[in-house]
């Protein structure tokens, strides 16, 4: 627990910062994966639902392969009703074979699904999914700028002491075996992490996330999805 918490713990202190940390002690080591989110594509609403179907089961069959091969780690489908369809998280040598991976997908290739690639940083954590496939529930929450949010401002003392709390607060979370998983993207865009929750409800994903010092300011934002995984991948 203590190495999981830890690699939580430098989550949203600076990109750089964590990866010196990763460097300096092997035990806490952060790596990077390649994270794909799947938004629905241009062919998702003209494809009849007949073929539309055909296809996403053959998604579902690579979706096994990638993870019995251990190229991909993660990977599920959003349970709401929005324009996000899922994420496949790549362990891969380079952003480019990963983007190969998720371009060769079916459901890709059918233009059902359009993939937007991201860097992300997390504790080497996940393990081989159960066979027979077994999905089950968790609370995926993006974490984006929010519009307190301002530049250089990680400098000013009040911040400073609100990183101090925001660390303090995802350590209890992960304590707590509420928060599951959760890393950084390594990329300076709008998405600034994730937080992964086990928890009864998004209810209860909400009021989880609303604790944290930086969202109560609006200097981040979270969207929360519930997000269907393998059971297995993820320590409980």
């Amino acid at each position: 627990m203590k190495i999981r918490i830890s690699a939580i713990a430098v989550l949203f202190g600076l990109i750089l910062a964590s990866l010196t940390f990763a460097q300096q002690d092997e035990s806490h080591k952060l790596v990077q994966f390649q994270m794909a989110i799947l938004k629905k594509g241009p062919k998702w609403d003209t494809t009849k639902e007949v073929e539309r179907n055909q296809i996403l089961h053959q998604h579902l069959r690579n979706v096994v392969s990638l993870l019995q091969s251990g190229k991909a780690v993660i990977a599920g489908p959003f349970g709401d009703d929005s324009d996000l369809a899922g994420i496949f998280v790549f362990r891969s040598a380079s952003a480019e074979e990963a983007k190969t991976l998720v371009d060769a997908d079916p459901s890709v290739k059918a233009g059902l699904f359009v993939p937007e690639m991201h860097p992300w940083f997390s504790e080497d954590i996940f393990k081989k999914a159960d066979m027979p496939l077994n999905m089950g529930m968790v609370y995926f929450g993006f974490l984006k700028k929010g519009p307190n949010r301002k530049e250089g401002d990680d400098k000013i003392p009040e911040i400073q002491e609100r990183q101090k709390a925001h660390i303090a607060n995802i350590v209890r979370l992960a304590e707590a075996k509420k928060l599951v998983m959760a890393g950084p993207f390594g990329d300076d865009g709008e998405l600034r992490g994730i937080f992964v929750f086990r928890v009864e409800s998004l209810k209860e994903a909400q009021d989880l996330s609303a604790t944290d010092p930086m969202i109560k300011i609006d200097r981040l934002r979270i969207e929360l999805h519930p997000w269907q995984i393998p059971s297995g991948v993820l320590p409980r």
